[in-house]
């Protein structure tokens, strides 16, 4: 086979490069020299742009400290007020008409009409001495933010008052129950909102900043602004309000210039906003002048990439002349704008990157480099005459062999003669077509064999899917069958101990005594009379027949009761047999039904194992109207719900083994009933798998119940979740099913 020979020259060669140079040559002049220009032109505007950009949005973001300032200023003068004019009175009943004494030492509101979001909450620490001036301060404190807390709900977060005793006054429509719900040892007087007020802390008793927060109860993020209050020179509460850190990291996010971002710190180094850092599981903010972030550190906290650049910026900010607002960060090639802000005496940084207004003046050479390209544009007009008639001609006789050998017709005929590119081309070509000719042939007969192929593996395949059918009918009876067996088993658990107690009963009743006393009887039947009257064995007799009668009474009594229940769970195992039969058929009647009852024959149910396990049970059941459901699958769910608590405490002390169930209206058409045990609790990552089918965490578990349990509560219309705050925590299950009266249809 021959090959194409090398061509001797290049047609387009000489002439492509010469119009190159020059033109390229004119271009990259012009562009250099109008970038050049530009660059020192823009850099200038940038910066001062720059530097009043950091100055509005410093303005804008001081807003509400300067706010909060005017706020405390009033909110202590009417405290100073309230305390004057309550100077006469006595606060002891409206004090106890307002709050009550918990189990748990501490005081507060009485939880009946109370409403967080209309009016403050009152959270007193374990231990306080409330007396009378301790009254009137309270009631002060209380008086003050419940006038002027709904009013500042438009400027702040929330408003509080700390008295030094360990009181919280605070009104958080937001978050309403935070006194309600905050835990007993909450060391309130610790913090740094109440310890910056403290004299020694503050001598010029001044309003003061905290560092960023991260609240217990709440979960937000916070800044508290606080103010301290004295009376006759004595430190005797702190009023402040909290700024929300996801509000100001949102603005310090969104309202930035193009190209740059915005972070906000302190003096002493705490990262107030970054848009990159974010402190998940943290609670308290990123210290930049910090080495290293501490072991156990939670997730989202800088690199040390991130740390050394936060740091370059803290030093240079610190290191700026007076007066001077952008300062350069060569290393990184950024400039730096900073502002203070008024109150918290941040220092509020927009950062800009060098390249950003570089690229401005790229934008603007680009414009310059369209002019260059418009000239190239002529000269390619003019090549384009010279060189029709040397390519684009021959071109064109390709472009018909082309459509030639793409018609399915081979025998193409180019010119050949030229020893140049073209003249190699025609050569390659036909070979090239006669190549496609031979290949064509080849794949028209692998193509007929593919297709037999192809018959024979779609036969195989469906083979396989009746097989995959086959199977797949095999797998639900079976997870059917394992719903029936986990229910069924989890009250014949039940049924066992019920019956192991009548026998315990059965074993423990005196009948030997029946027999001693007949013998005894009849060895004395001549003179029965008067053993029964005279002898002193004789006198007992009588009273002991009375108390084995009824002994044996009560014993006949508990034993009918322990058959009864057997009775009941029999018939329940029979009902989840029928549900799981009527599940294949066709869906179960509905009928009306008492949910209080049906939970109390849940714990019933259970009563035996909860018993012996030692459990105590709270009940919370709302008296409500009969429902319309499926009695016997909620009574599934609730049995499945309560052996499981019953076995999450296992490993917990018997005294601290409660079982809290509590029926209430959730919504206008739906009820809730909350199962909640002290048991080991859910891990956050175990909580998403709980539900699934075959997953469990006790050794001896299937993991049929629980999955079995949610699907039930999806046919019945409502859900069954799960909510635990961790190992240890213990867990609440929640079933919510719809309230369907009788007579109302389900659609209504």
């Amino acid at each position: 086979m021959s090959h194409p020979s090398k061509p001797g020259s290049t047609i387009a060669r000489s002439t492509l490069i010469r119009m190159a140079v020059r033109i390229g040559v004119v271009i990259a002049l012009t562009t250099l020299v109008s970038y050049l220009h530009i660059l020192r032109t823009i850099r200038i505007e940038s910066l001062d742009h720059l530097a009043r950009h950091v100055e509005e949005r410093s303005q804008r973001e001081q807003a509400i400290f300067v706010l909060a300032e005017d706020s405390h200023a009033l909110l202590k003068q009417a405290f100073h007020e309230r305390i004057r004019a309550g100077g006469q009175e006595d606060p002891t009943s409206r004090f106890d008409s307002m709050f009550e004494l918990r189990p748990d030492g501490t005081i507060r509101d009485r939880p009946e009409g109370f409403d967080g979001t209309r009016r403050p909450g009152v959270w007193i620490a374990p231990g306080v001495k409330v007396d009378t001036a301790f009254r009137r301060r309270l009631l002060a404190a209380y008086d003050v933010i419940a006038q002027y807390g709904p009013a500042y709900r438009t400027r702040h977060l929330n408003t509080f008052i700390f008295l030094t005793e360990g009181v919280n006054v605070l009104y958080w429509p937001e978050v309403p129950n935070w006194t309600q719900d905050v835990a007993p040892d909450y060391p309130l007087l610790s913090f740094e909102y109440y310890t910056l007020t403290r004299p020694q802390e503050n001598p010029q008793r001044r309003m003061v900043w905290t560092r960023s927060y991260k609240d217990d109860t709440s979960g937000k993020w916070l800044i508290s602004a606080v103010t301290p209050l004295d009376l006759d020179g004595q430190h005797v509460a702190t009023l402040g309000n909290d700024v929300l850190v996801d509000e100001l990291l949102s603005r310090t996010l969104v309202d930035r210039l193009p190209g740059a971002y915005n972070i906000i710190f302190r003096d002493d180094g705490q990262l107030i906003a970054h848009p990159e850092i974010k402190l998940d599981g943290a609670t308290s903010g990123y210290d930049i002048l910090a080495s290293s972030p501490p072991e156990g550190s939670p997730t989202g906290l800088p690199t040390a990439e991130q740390r050394a650049h936060l740091r370059s910026i803290f030093e240079a900010v610190k290191r700026r002349e007076p007066g001077k607002t952008v300062v350069e960060l060569p290393e990184y090639g950024e400039y730096i704008a900073v502002a203070r802000m008024q109150g918290p005496g941040w220092n509020f940084v927009t950062v800009l990157s060098e390249s950003e207004v570089s690229s401005k003046a790229f934008e603007a050479a680009r414009y310059v480099l369209v002019f260059g390209l418009v000239s190239l544009l002529l000269e390619l007009l003019i090549m384009y005459w010279v060189l029709r008639e040397q390519i684009s001609d021959p071109l064109q006789a390709f472009t018909q062999a082309t459509a030639q050998v793409a018609a399915g017709d081979f025998g193409v005929s180019l010119k050949t003669s030229r020893e140049d590119e073209l003249g190699q081309l025609a050569r390659s070509f036909e070979l090239m077509a006669r190549k496609v000719q031979q290949r064509e042939e080849a794949l028209r007969q692998a193509n007929e064999g593919l297709e037999q192929r192809v018959e024979e593996r779609t036969r195989e395949l469906k083979d396989v899917h009746q097989q995959l059918v086959r199977t797949a009918r095999q797998a639900g009876m079976a997870e059917i069958a394992t719903n029936v067996l986990h229910n069924v088993g989890n009250v014949l658990n039940s049924v066992y101990t019920s019956a192991q107690l009548a026998r315990e009963r059965m074993s423990k009743m005196r009948l030997e005594h029946v027999g001693r006393v007949a013998h005894m009887l009849q060895d004395r039947q001549g003179e029965l009379a008067t053993f029964l009257t005279q002898d002193e064995r004789g006198r007992n007799v009588i009273p002991f027949l009375d108390s084995l009668g009824q002994n044996l009474l009560d014993e006949r009594r508990e034993m009918s009761e322990l058959l009864d229940d057997i009775g009941r769970y029999t018939e329940h195992i029979g009902d989840i047999v029928k549900v799981q039969q009527n599940h294949a058929r066709m869906p179960r009647l509905q009928e009306p039904v008492s949910l209080a009852e049906l939970v109390e024959d849940a714990l019933r149910i259970n009563a035996a194992d909860l018993s012996r396990h030692q459990v105590k049970v709270d009940r919370q059941l709302a008296p409500l109207a009969p429902v319309l459901t499926d009695k016997h699958k909620v009574l599934m769910i609730l049995v499945n719900l309560f052996s499981n608590a019953k076995h999450a405490m296992d490993g917990v002390p018997p005294e601290e083994r409660r079982l809290a169930v509590k029926l209430e209206p959730s919504a206008a058409d739906r009820v809730r009933i909350e199962v909640r045990d002290t048991g080991v609790g859910i891990s956050p990552e175990l909580l998403t798998r709980i539900f699934q089918y075959g997953y469990t965490t006790r050794q001896d578990g299937h993991g049929f119940g629980l999955h079995s349990s949610a699907l039930a509560a999806q046919e019945l219309g409502g859900s069954l979740t799960v909510h635990s705050e961790g190992a240890g925590q213990g867990a609440t299950f929640t079933l919510e099913l719809p309230l369907l009266a009788p007579g109302r249809p389900h659609g209504a």
